[in-house]
C-alpha cells in the first residue's frame, strides 16, 4: 500500500496522533477531510466567501499549533468547530473593517453563480439576522449542536441561546414565507 493511501485511509484519531508529532502529511489529510464544512460554517456566519476562507485558514493554523491540547477521545470536528466559533467571535470583537463590508453586502456575487434560489434566499435571510442570533441559528440548525453545546462554545447563557434561536427562527420564517405555499 503506498504511503499516500495509508494516510488517506487512516482514522482521524491516528492522523491526530501523527500530526501532534508535527507530521505535515497527516495534518494535510485532516485539513482535506474537514476544510469543506469548516469553510461552509464560516461562510454562513460571515456571508463573505473570501473572509470565510481567511478565517478558516486562521482556524487551521491555530489547530496545527494547538494539536497537543486536543484531548484523547475528543472529536476533531467538535474541537475545530469550537476554534472556528471563537475565531469568528474574536473577529467580531475586533470590529474588523472587512467585517463591516461583509455585513453591509447582501450576498457576494461569486456565491450567486452556482447557488440555487432557496439557498441564496436563505443566505440573504441569514444576513438580515444580528451576529449573535445568526451564530446561534447556524450552530443549531446547520451544525446540529444542542443548546448546551452552543452555550459551552460561545460562552452565552443557555436562556440567551434559546431566545436567539427562537427569535432567529421566527425571523427566518417571515423572510422565507413565500416558500410555504
Amino acid at each position: 500500500m503506498p504511503m499516500a493511501d495509508a494516510y488517506a485511509s487512516a482514522s482521524d484519531e491516528l492522523l491526530v496522533l501523527l500530526a501532534r508529532d508535527k507530521n505535515q502529511k497527516a495534518f494535510a489529510v485532516l485539513v482535506e477531510r474537514h476544510q469543506g464544512w469548516l469553510r461552509n460554517l464560516l461562510r454562513r456566519l460571515s456571508h463573505d466567501r473570501t473572509l470565510a476562507d481567511d478565517l478558516a485558514q486562521q482556524v487551521l493554523l491555530q489547530a496545527w499549533d494547538a494539536l497537543p491540547n486536543l484531548h484523547a477521545g475528543q472529536a476533531l470536528p467538535a474541537w475545530l468547530k469550537s476554534i472556528a466559533v471563537h475565531t469568528w467571535l474574536k473577529h467580531l470583537r475586533r470590529k474588523d473593517p472587512l467585517f463591516s463590508l461583509a455585513r453591509d453586502a447582501a450576498v457576494p456575487e461569486d456565491a450567486v453563480e452556482n447557488t440555487s434560489g432557496i439557498v441564496l434566499d436563505l443566505d440573504r435571510a441569514l444576513a438580515q439576522l444580528g451576529e449573535a442570533v445568526r451564530l446561534c441559528v447556524v450552530l443549531s440548525y446547520q451544525e446540529g449542536l444542542s443548546h448546551g453545546a452552543i452555550a459551552r462554545i460561545t460562552g452565552l447563557p443557555l436562556g440567551t441561546i434559546k431566545s436567539h434561536i427562537s427569535r432567529g427562527s421566527a425571523q427566518l420564517r417571515a423572510y422565507l414565507s413565500a416558500y410555504e405555499t
